[in-house]
């Protein structure tokens, strides 16, 4: 993983200072709320339902076993004991009071973390797929790229006041783990007559106003593609729009210009700015890619002890099938870390099982961990002969649970249970949907299914892509919920479809229950997973079965 060079130490140092002295005039009474507003929110801090709470950025989602013991010490000595992981591979904490922000923040500095790029109207934290470097299938590691967009836009003047607030996610594999059709620029990695380069999309997004982005350059050279989303990126802060908080995104720019016209905008600009090739210097590209080798201890052939692997525990063998995936070293596994336990908030984690996973990563995963989009998080590198100890030692801090791409895994925002621009409280429904669906062989049988929860209209839960989406709303005081189907964040990437009006929080469990009930009767085997069915055979079913009953007692 990146390590911080003396620059990189000496900007961290110099940020948390001044934001003390920022603090402190706020708690003088020198600054009002509003004037402090865009001082915290450049260093990741927001003023939420109850409480302040921090943002802490978890860059392209690396952790070491390091930092992941300093979140959990950080989490018991200034909040409540834990944090909560979030879709943008970084972890938030909700109870911190402000007198001891600089306290965490030089805490957090001393071991390579911050929290700039979290909050604002800037780029936000770069996010990546979460098995880079790990897997076959991959053309190039996205990480190092990751770094470079990250050096080159953290302190860019062009990009400190943008219209809004910006995301970018990269893929180096032709499938898409990193999401990168709902981002306002998606890269997906290509090798073009053995060159490596950029597909570049723009105009993604979801809230208010859902967006699936669409491709403006099908290969822009990896020596140019700063300067092309620089380009992108002036053209926005030019023609995007400030007058209107719910049209600022660039997915609205790019709707309203059409993406020919915006294409040739971008164009125009890339061809006439200066330097149009520069980059950093290949000693450089170089020197960040080294940061992200394998570790050596993966070179050193160790052959498999079947009595281990094929340990006969039951419980054992569910977790290895549904949360180890295969590694691109021969008889290494990559684990799957669940934050989806029955009955527990989505993607909280506790300190005591934070600590417990850096001596884990510690002593069978290189002190390497990983934060995925999906709230979850990974051991990137475990030996097969080690896979039930790490089990075991996993299962006795309630981190075992084998719900990996099934219904029980599903994103959850804090919804109004912490935000205050929630509509809805989101966190209970996914308790319920985990306690309903807890029985793994249940689980089993219905398959590959993302269920996505959001509180608000802001889509924190990602619900616009979920296989099946929930939307919180508030009708004269109570909480409904809406219910969209067949969305997707694949390389497949769809908006799911408003199935009628909403439900109440008694109904939704019941209106999942019908939903599932018509899949399993319409696909055609156990392989089809519920979105193939949904795109095979549409909306109407469904409908049908959630909303014939109702009516006929209306």
């Amino acid at each position: 993983m990146y390590k911080y060079d003396v620059k990189d130490k000496i900007i961290i140092s110099h940020r948390v200072k001044q934001f003390r002295e920022q603090i402190q005039r706020r708690l003088k009474g020198h600054l009002t709320e509003e004037e402090f507003k865009p001082l915290r929110l450049m260093n990741g801090l927001y003023l939420q339902l109850h409480a302040y709470m921090l943002r802490i950025a978890i860059p392209y989602g690396e952790l070491s076993s390091v930092q992941i013991a300093r979140l959990a010490k950080i989490a018991r000595k200034y909040d409540r004991g834990y944090g909560h992981f979030t879709t943008r591979q970084n972890i938030q904490l909700n109870w911190p009071k402000l007198v001891d922000i600089p306290k965490i923040l030089d805490e957090l500095s001393e071991v390579e973390m911050h929290a700039i790029q979290t909050s604002g109207n800037c780029i936000r934290n770069i996010t990546a797929d979460h098995l880079a470097g790990l897997i076959k299938d991959e053309i190039a590691d996205p990480r190092p790229w990751c770094e470079i967009l990250r050096k080159w836009s953290t302190f860019h003047p062009e990009f400190s006041f943008l219209p809004r607030k910006f995301k970018i996610a990269i893929t180096g594999s032709q499938h898409d783990r990193a999401a990168i059709k709902v981002h306002d620029i998606g890269l997906r990695i290509l090798k073009k007559n053995s060159k490596i380069g950029f597909e570049v999309f723009v105009g993604g997004g979801q809230g208010r106003s859902p967006h699936i982005a669409k491709l403006i350059n099908s290969f822009v050279k990896k020596d140019e593609i700063l300067s092309y989303l620089e380009a992108i990126l002036r053209v926005y802060n030019e023609f995007g729009r400030r007058d209107n908080i719910y049209k600022a995104r660039i997915k609205i720019l790019v709707n309203d210009l059409g993406i020919e016209k915006f294409k040739k905008l971008v164009d125009k600009e890339w061809m006439n700015m200066e330097k149009k090739k520069f980059l950093i210097s290949h000693k450089e590209e170089k020197k960040i890619k080294h940061y992200f080798k394998l570790p050596e201890g993966l070179n050193k052939k160790k052959g498999l002890d079947l009595k281990k692997i094929n340990n006969g525990d039951i419980n054992f063998k569910r977790w290895v099938t549904q949360n180890t995936l295969e590694h691109k070293v021969e008889n290494f596994s990559i684990v799957v870390i669940s934050l989806k336990p029955v009955g527990l908030p989505p993607g909280d984690m506790t300190s005591e099982q934070m600590e417990k996973v850096s001596q884990i990563s510690n002593k069978y995963s290189f002190n390497e961990i990983r934060v995925t989009h999906e709230q979850n998080l990974i051991l990137p590198h475990v030996h097969k002969n080690d896979l039930f100890d790490v089990w075991k030692l996993l299962d006795r801090a309630n981190l075992s649970t084998p719900n990996i791409g099934l219904i029980s895994d599903t994103i959850c925002c804090p919804g109004m249970d912490y935000c205050g621009l929630a509509t809805a409280r989101s966190i209970p429904i996914s308790k319920k949907i985990t306690e309903h669906f807890k029985k793994y062989e249940q689980q089993g049988s219905i398959g590959d299914l993302k269920i996505k929860i959001s509180g608000c209209i802001n889509a924190c839960g990602h619900h616009h892509v979920g296989n099946i989406g929930i939307l919180g709303l508030d009708r004269n005081g109570e909480e409904y919920y809406q219910i969209t189907l067949g969305g997707s964040a694949t390389e497949k990437s769809s908006i799911g479809k408003i199935v009628g009006p909403s439900f109440s929080s008694e109904e939704i469990i019941q209106a999942i229950d019908k939903i599932i009930n018509v899949y399993l009767l319409k696909r055609k085997s156990k392989k089809e997973t519920f979105l193939q069915t949904f795109n095979k055979i549409g909306l109407e079913p469904f409908k049908k079965k959630l909303y014939d009953n109702k009516s006929k007692k209306n």
